[in-house]
């Protein structure tokens, strides 16, 4: 994930790797650091790199934008907020880009969840909340804002 403070060219990344995938090693996950009230341009990338060349997943995710959403949730809820951006052809959030405004100095936690809402019997499920279908990632990365 990409946080560009709006107004600015500079961007903090965060990244979360799962080498193996479904395997047994843990996944490397970084720490985002970000600027306590100010409003950043949130972009996601989602990549394949078990695939030669390397797959772009969110390409997949953004094709498949009726089916797909990304939860953002911080702790404590004061952290920051978040803001899906990008919406589906029903007018749903889809979550591949967001703003998020942070709020004090602090640390906390953000957990992003990526929900797969496939249509069932042929008709859509995804109805703009996490509830439908189920998780094709959920990983939690440590937040500070100073």
């Amino acid at each position: 994930m990409s946080f560009t403070e709006v107004g600015t060219i500079t961007a903090r990344t965060v990244t979360y790797k799962d080498a193996d995938g479904d395997g047994g090693a843990a996944p490397t996950i970084g720490k985002l650091s970000l600027a306590p009230n100010k409003t950043y341009d949130l972009t996601v990338q989602i990549l394949d790199e078990t695939k030669t060349p390397v797959a772009n997943v969110g390409d997949e995710v953004a094709e498949e934008k009726d089916e797909h959403l990304f939860v953002y949730t911080p702790t404590p809820a004061n952290l920051m907020t978040v803001t899906i951006t990008d919406k589906d052809s029903r007018n749903f959030p889809v979550g591949l880009s967001g703003k998020a405004v942070t709020g004090a100095a602090g640390t906390g936690k953000l957990q992003v969840v990526l929900r797969h809402q496939p249509p069932v019997g042929g008709n859509p499920v995804k109805n703009g909340t996490p509830g439908p279908g189920g998780s094709d990632f959920d990983g939690i990365f440590d937040v500070e804002i100073k």
